[in-house]
């Protein structure tokens, strides 16, 4: 198991889901988690269960939506930390529906969590990280960013960003020392799956080589290794833990 005892690391969207497993992982490896969201108790709760676990957890309150909203976490969470050494963007939401159907404010909202407020995000952590000399961010993005559906399309697209983003930050960082990689979900039981698609959600991977949702803790995995040092030569890279989604 990696080691990331001294290493904080900062998750968005970690109250619960994808982000919260992914916390939970890191912290079972030694690093100190900073814990963001925009549920108050929840984010306090995953911080006490975490504690009680024997893990450092902390909370932070954020509601992602613009270039200030981002600035201002990561400023909370250096004046926290001292310094973030892994950036995991989890935070984002899916609007789904025909195209004619949706609005500008669903794009615009879509946009503003799963692009801008992330791109902002790494613009204010992702440099200090380079004068280091090390870093790793994770970017979580969706097997929906390269598969043609019909519902997903602003989804999709604005995942499909990401991984531009994520190659060019590589391209960018990647010489100073930061890796910077995504890792691809598939269908994934979570709180907000289940919110929006009730038990549908076990229909999507029908067909597919594993056949059956995944879990957060597997999101997780491909996420902990890419922070750790084992993936010390991979960049710009996208990791699909789909169930064979993509394929």
């Amino acid at each position: 198991m990696s080691d990331f005892t001294g290493r904080t690391a900062l998750i968005t969207g970690s109250t619960s889901g994808i982000g919260r497993g992914i916390a939970d992982k890191l912290a079972g490896s030694g690093a100190r988690v900073l814990i963001t969201g925009r549920d108050l108790e929840r984010g306090h709760n995953a911080v006490a269960e975490i504690r009680a676990a024997g893990g450092k957890a902390d909370f932070i309150a954020a509601d992602l939506h613009d270039a200030a909203s981002a600035k201002a976490l990561a400023a909370e969470a250096v004046a926290l930390a001292g310094e973030v050494d892994i950036l995991v963007n989890s935070a984002g939401i899916f609007i789904l529906g025909p195209t004619a159907a949706l609005t500008e404010a669903d794009f615009d909202a879509t946009y503003n969590i799963n692009v801008k407020a992330l791109y902002f995000l790494v613009a204010a952590l992702a440099p200090p990280m380079a004068e280091r000399g090390r870093g790793a961010i994770i970017n979580i993005t969706t097997a929906f960013a390269e598969k043609g559906a019909v519902g997903p399309a602003i989804y999709g697209s604005s995942k499909a960003a990401v991984g531009l983003l994520t190659k060019s930050w590589a391209a960018e960082f990647g010489p100073s020392g930061v890796r910077v990689n995504e890792v691809s979900p598939g269908a994934v039981l979570t709180e907000g799956t289940q919110r929006v698609f009730g038990e549908a959600v076990h229909d999507f991977p029908n067909g597919t080589p594993a056949n059956r949702v995944g879990t957060p803790a597997e999101i997780a995995a491909a996420v902990v290794f890419l922070a750790s040092d084992e993936a010390s030569y991979i960049h710009g890279a996208s990791i699909a833990v789909d169930g064979g989604m993509a394929i």
